[in-house]
């Protein structure tokens, strides 16, 4: 793997980062001559961002180094042209924080303990704190950043807003809303979580070239990778053998759907479709296996007996067929909580399954973790974050610590868990982490789940056939579905991308031009 792409997959906690630099600074890197290397490429990067030269800039800085980044982006930005004012409100800072100031002031850049001295400023760069940041913030440090959010104006964060916790996301107090955040080396997890997302804005990684080898060194046994393009696309069911058939592209079957929701089987059949899956199969209420032969006539459409409300009653698969004859399995779109029994069903089957929706408020009610515990088959799960919590009603804190949660139902339950959100984690049995670092508001639709359920079991289905590991093939699914939700906002906006119209959009993530640019 290229270090690139290595880079951009990995994520630190606080602690790690740590353990890094100190092996930096152990073999001989200077402190001083590293804050300037990192302060350089910074100022860089600002300038792209703010383009236009003579700007009035705002720099906060804190107490420690990256205060001193901030100050050496205060004096090339001042050195550049533009005209700064330093809010530096501490009054005992480290030693080489403390030259820098002292450079910067020598300068003739006005420095001042008060916030409202950068009221009039084009930007402002914040460097209060950074790496580590644990306790909530007190006065006057809380009352400034209040003020600063108050004035809404575009703010650069130096890699990470100040007042988030560095590993949780969680707001300490108070904390920066950064129109950029310029992550330092390595990705930081907070920057991943959801409660994290309104106030760190556009993300960026500035890499400073730490050695692979100190990384690995102390990442040996890292189980939180970021999925990214390339590994996402590296797991596609591509290229093709030149001499295939439809069986060997897997064969899926589809269940769900029923009278009053039919429209969640269609959207699911249809995501299902844009996977590629060699053969696809979709076991409905009799009622609508009409509606699904218009719309998706190469699929084979199984009706089934109903129930009085239009739900399933029975799985009448066709002659000579049996559960275990398919590649994968995906239940639960748009079936009712009537259709519990054929949840047993095929709970009992030894087939990959995927679980969605209805699917997973009926395991929920069975005891997940006991249930799936004695499955020999993958399970994949993919639950909301409402869900999550009637699957695994022990697990505490779903919604702010998304990533320990969905790890340690994993653990108990031996299934792969994919916990939906504005950033997707995944788990595995194992304790590995996945997080999906993009996605958009625009996926906040009924029906998007049902299509992200059917492309990720044909994927799977798909894989099953090629040994891929079912882990790295869920990833690619979140990513995937993502990436339409993304493209489909960017032409239509966040309003115009319904479940249907997300469809249309899954070809074009991975077309000819970004698998072959890849």
């Amino acid at each position: 793997m290229q270090r690139q792409q290595y880079i951009s997959q990995t994520i630190v906690t606080a602690a790690q980062m740590r353990e890094i630099e100190a092996r930096i600074f152990a073999a001989g890197m200077p402190v001083a001559a590293l804050m300037e290397k990192v302060a350089g490429l910074i100022t860089h990067k600002i300038n792209q961002i703010i383009k236009n030269k003579h700007n009035q800039i705002g720099i906060l800085v804190g107490p420690g180094h990256n205060g001193g980044d901030a100050l050496v982006v205060a004096r090339e930005l001042f050195l550049q042209g533009h005209k700064i004012t330093i809010y530096s409100p501490f009054e005992k800072l480290k030693e080489l924080t403390s030259q820098h100031q002292q450079y910067v002031q020598s300068l003739g850049i006005n420095i001042s303990n008060s916030i409202n001295t950068l009221q009039n400023s084009d930007y402002l760069i914040d460097g209060l704190f950074g790496l580590g940041l644990e306790r909530n913030l007190t006065e006057p440090i809380a009352s400034a950043i209040n003020t600063i959010n108050e004035w809404s104006k575009p703010t650069i964060s130096i890699d990470i807003p100040s007042g988030l916790h560095t590993d949780t996301g969680e707001v300490l107090g108070t904390a920066i809303r950064a129109t950029h955040t310029l992550c330092l080396g390595l990705w930081k997890l907070g920057l991943l979580q959801d409660r994290a997302l309104e106030y760190i804005g556009t993300s960026e990684l500035i890499d400073f070239d730490i050695p692979r080898a100190d990384i690995e060194a102390i990442l040996s046994d890292t189980k939180i990778h970021r999925i990214t393009k390339h590994t996402a696309l590296s797991a596609l069911p591509l290229p093709r053998p030149a001499v295939t058939h439809k069986y060997k592209e897997g064969h899926l079957l589809l269940i769900c759907g029923s009278q009053r929701y039919a429209g969640g089987a269609i959207l699911t059949g249809l995501g299902a479709r844009a996977s590629g899956v060699g053969m696809l199969s979709i076991a409905v209420p009799e009622y609508l296996k009409p509606l699904l032969v218009a719309q998706l006539p190469e699929a084979l459409i199984i009706g089934c007996p109903e129930t009085q409300t239009g739900a399933i009653a029975q799985l009448k698969l066709p002659v000579n067929t049996r559960l275990d004859s398919f590649s994968t399995i995906a239940i639960g779109p748009g079936i009712t909580t009537e259709a519990a029994p054929i949840v047993e069903q095929v709970l009992e089957s030894t087939d990959p399954l995927v679980i969605d929706a209805d699917g997973l408020n009926i395991l929920a009610t069975m005891g997940a973790v006991k249930t799936l515990q004695k499955r020999k088959a993958p399970t994949v799960l993919t639950p909301h974050t409402g869900e999550f919590k009637r699957l695994f009603p022990d697990i505490p804190d779903a919604q702010n610590n998304r990533i320990e949660a969905v790890q340690t139902a994993a653990k108990q339950s031996g299934a792969i868990i994919l916990l939906k959100g504005a950033r997707t984690v995944i788990a595995n049995p194992q304790g590995n982490i996945w997080i999906n670092p993009d996605s958009t508001p625009a996926l906040a639709r009924g029906g998007s789940g049902d299509v992200l359920t059917g492309l990720l079991a044909g994927l799977l289905a798909q894989g099953i056939n090629k040994s891929t590991p079912i882990e790295q093939t869920v990833a690619t699914a979140a990513w995937w579905h993502a990436q339409a939700g993304i493209i489909g906002a960017e032409e239509r906006t966040e309003l115009g991308v319904d479940a249907h119209t997300l469809t249309q959009y899954l070809p074009l993530v991975i077309s000819t031009k970004h698998v072959l640019n890849t």
